[in-house]
């Protein structure tokens, strides 16, 4: 896009204030993620749950000279406002109006799952011959949809955009929006969305999209899809697609491994099949029909599907050698996810940082591209940019930042320039043919197969998804002890710190001190302090939670003794029924006659719900509640003002939100664990324990497995041997049949006795290879059926994976 602040005001029939003359070529949403404020305005927006107006001094900050929001705020001078009505309106209106200014074939694609896989494929197929926009990553939201619109240009030949809808109606303002000539609805599955009534509503909704459609591709799998479609769309051109044979195009047999034959219409041919799951596949087939429907011969489509590439919407970050900090994004390289990897590398506090960047592939303007990188690059205030390639170090004078340069991935390694980096976050940004993987390899410090995924944007949805029963004004507390839930330490407390979280939670000193040290400057509670550790709480600025004279007496000496007594915070924890600690409702005269001799604050009043998951201790729960009510309120008059006060957990969020007071604390539920499974539905697993199969085995009837000799199958069977046993965290207990683990989406149980660092599983006669991957658990075994199998809670089995099982951080 570009446009003139006046032409912006204009369009949307907005109000300017300042300049009219400004180019704005970039819009930005959110004030954490600004890369470069050259050409960008700041939307404010404005939300049920959230104002943008609270970060327009943040935007302004970081260089932004336009804020277009509903709300001119007159202390900041030189400073150009577009001052709406409706912030999301405002960039809808946009949008709509940008589109119309160009004569492009559109495809939009909806649907439950696939949507991404299917837009991502179809660009890979089209690109070499048509100048294709598309939305970036998976942006299709009432937002995401105006801003993959607004990339469009006047070259574009194409448009691939996502389309999403999350609760009736919205589907309106999306067509509204953008009405595709080509429509495509990928799967919808079997289980319905949170907002809607049926899976038929699901349907009804989306499908409003092909409203203005000339062709419709869909799968035809489903019944109610196919029975809805050709209800309301039978005058347009419907393909349908899927694995079953009435179908348009559909799969009719299985060749080889390595081929599915496929029938379009009256034609049948062979496609490649080199992942046969149902999903692969029917992404393949809607890709086929799309092809098809463009003109592309069958030989051509055959080529184009053989030649797509996994897509790899995410990016890695893990501990490299050296304190340096090494983030992957070697999926894909293009402007847009070059624009998201500079911007998740803002959520951390390393100041030195270099950059691994290659050649792009679907480049036809070289000099255009990498003058673009360049200043995009420039504004990240990289120290060391390291350029791989023939082309993009032809531009090495365009960056601003000591440069080195290489032709390959193996010529940089083998100089040994990357040993000479230290304390550094690491962006490793390249094409897949430059096999950027090999410098994150040569780059890490823990070279395991077993690996615990973290997925941090999974933990920020089950946040907001918690956020939902609270007030706007009602603060969070992220409970990060035990090494975060057995996720990590800083790495879980830097992104949420990002992500404007009001308080953290840790159980003793040293974890606080641990995250103070790496730049963690949320406020942090302590909810053990020794009294060895007062010194250290003090130093490093931790707030501890007080629940005895002895405690507050100690603690207040060493305030004393440090001069640091003024005013400084604490938190007060009431005993309410769990009998483990806390000021008890006969104490709190005498609580309240010390602290009034004493100069420090009350942060907060707190308790412990003990059974907020256990529906059959409603009532207890209920007095607890309002034991810590009465108690607090009294306290508090004593006292003078009021503190923060806080009782409810994960479980006390959904459950009780009627209680919710001034603030809650999130734990278990940040990661996906609720006991209400109207709530499961809509928070995403945030941890995956996964290795792979080291060896297959071919046992004979008879013989045994493992120590002891405690598996002898009765039938010859093929075993496979798992690089991960008790030190990693998986006990013994599970051994001999009792747990299992997920491969190629099946169970398959644990046999013989869990060793150290192994463990077996018999696969039978199934279809796994040797290299395959392994699930201990995510969603197939779920973490509560791991846990189940352990027999004991989530708790447990996340905080007793090793330290040496290597964490990954994962943003998709």
């Amino acid at each position: 896009m570009n446009y003139t602040t006046g032409e912006l005001a204009a369009i949307t029939d907005s109000e300017i204030f300042g300049n009219p003359d400004l180019q704005v070529t970039a819009i930005a949403f959110d004030s954490r993620n600004i890369f470069s404020a050259t050409g960008t305005a700041f939307l404010a927006l404005n939300t049920a749950k959230n104002s943008g107006e609270k970060y327009i001094q943040h935007a302004v900050e970081k260089g932004i000279g336009i804020i277009i929001s509903q709300t001119k705020l007159s202390e900041l001078d030189g400073v150009t406002w577009i001052i709406v009505n409706d912030s999301l309106k405002f960039i809808q209106t946009l949008a709509k109006h940008h589109l119309q200014k160009f004569h492009l074939k559109t495809i939009g694609v909806t649907g439950s799952n696939g949507k991404t896989v299917v837009k991502e494929w179809l660009y890979q197929s089209l690109y070499s011959e048509y100048n294709t926009v598309k939305s970036p990553k998976s942006f299709n939201s009432q937002l995401g949809l105006p801003l993959s619109l607004l990339k469009t240009k006047a070259e574009h030949e194409i448009g691939i955009f996502e389309v999403g809808v999350s609760k009736p109606g919205e589907m309106a303002t999306m067509v509204d929006i953008f009405s595709p000539k080509i429509g495509i609805l990928t799967h919808i599955g079997s289980a319905h969305e949170s907002n809607f009534e049926s899976q038929s509503q699901i349907i009804a909704e989306k499908i409003k999209l092909f409203s203005q459609s000339e062709t419709i591709i869909f799968n035809g799998d489903n019944h109610l899809v196919s029975n809805a479609i050709n209800s309301v769309y039978s005058g347009k051109n419907l393909i349908s697609y899927g694995l079953k044979i009435h179908n348009d195009i559909s799969v009719q047999t299985f060749g080889n491994k390595t081929e599915v034959k496929i029938k379009y219409f009256d034609e049948e041919f062979l496609l490649p099949a080199q992942q046969r799951d149902d999903a692969t596949l029917n992404n393949a087939l809607c890709v086929a029909a799309v092809l098809k429907l463009l003109g592309y011969s069958t030989e051509t489509i055959i080529q184009k599907i053989n030649a797509l590439k996994p897509v790899e919407m995410r990016l890695e970050s893990v501990n490299g050698l050296r304190n340096n900090l090494i983030i992957n994004d070697y999926y894909n390289l293009d402007l847009d996810s070059l624009k998201i990897a500079f911007q998740f590398i803002n959520e951390y506090n390393k100041t030195e940082k270099t950059l691994v960047l290659t050649d792009f592939i679907e480049s036809k303007n070289l000099e255009t591209l990498y003058q673009h990188v360049a200043e995009l690059t420039n504004q990240q205030n990289f120290g060391h940019v390291i350029l791989i390639g023939n082309d993009i170090v032809r531009f090495k004078e365009l960056f601003n930042a000591k440069v080195s340069t290489f032709d390959s991935s193996t010529q940089l390694i083998e100089s040994h320039s990357l040993n000479t980096i230290e304390n550094n976050l690491i962006l490793l940004k390249g094409a897949r043919k430059f096999e950027i993987e090999k410098i994150k390899d040569h780059l890490e410090l823990q070279k395991h197969d077993t690996v615990l995924e973290v997925h941090l944007n999974a933990i920020l949805q089950n946040i907001n998804v918690h956020r939902t029963f609270l007030k706007p004004q009602t603060k969070v507390m992220a409970m990060v002890k035990a090494y975060s839930y057995g996720l990590g330490g800083y790495e879980i407390a830097e992104f949420l710190q990002h992500h404007h979280i009001d308080y953290l939670g840790v159980a003793y000193a040293d974890e606080g001190v641990e995250l103070r040290k790496n730049g963690i400057s949320t406020p942090i509670m302590v909810m053990n302090p020794e009294q060895h550790s007062y010194e250290i709480i003090i130093d490093f600025d931790l707030e501890p939670e007080i629940y005895s004279f002895r405690v507050l007496d100690l603690f207040y000496s060493n305030l004393i003794r440090k001069g640091a007594e003024e005013d400084y915070p604490i938190h007060l924890k009431i005993e309410t029924g769990m009998n483990r600690l806390g000021f008890t409702e006969v104490e709190i005269d005498e609580l309240a006659a010390r602290l009034a001799k004493m100069k420090v604050k009350v942060a907060s009043v707190f308790s412990h719900l003990s059974s907020a998951d256990d529906p059959d201790e409603d009532i207890y729960t209920k007095n607890q509640i309002e034991t810590f009510d009465a108690v607090s309120k009294k306290l508090a008059a004593k006292l003078g003002y009021l503190p923060v006060r806080h009782i409810l957990n994960s479980s006390g969020i959904t459950k009780y939100s009627d209680y919710q007071f001034d603030m809650v604390r999130i734990g278990i539920g940040m990661i996906g664990v609720s006991p209400d499974p109207e709530i499961k539905k809509q928070l995403r697993s945030a941890v995956a324990f996964k290795t792979v199969i080291s060896q297959i085995s071919t046992v004979s009837a008879g013989s045994s497995v493992g120590y002891n000799r405690r598996y002898m199958p009765e039938i010859d069977t093929r075993i496979a041997t798992i690089p991960v046993g008790y030190a990693d965290g998986v006990p013994r207990l599970i051994g001999n049949g009792v747990g299992k683990v997920g491969i190629g989406g099946n169970l398959y149980p644990i046999v013989g006795n869990v060793c150290m660092d192994m463990l077996m599983v018999d696969v039978g006669n199934a279809n796994v290879q040797e290299g395959e991957s392994v699930t201990l658990f995510n969603s197939n075994p779920s973490l509560e059926l791991f846990a189940n199998y352990c027999q004991t809670i989530p708790y447990e089995v996340l905080t007793s994976v090793s330290r040496r099982v290597k964490r990954i951080y994962i943003k998709d």
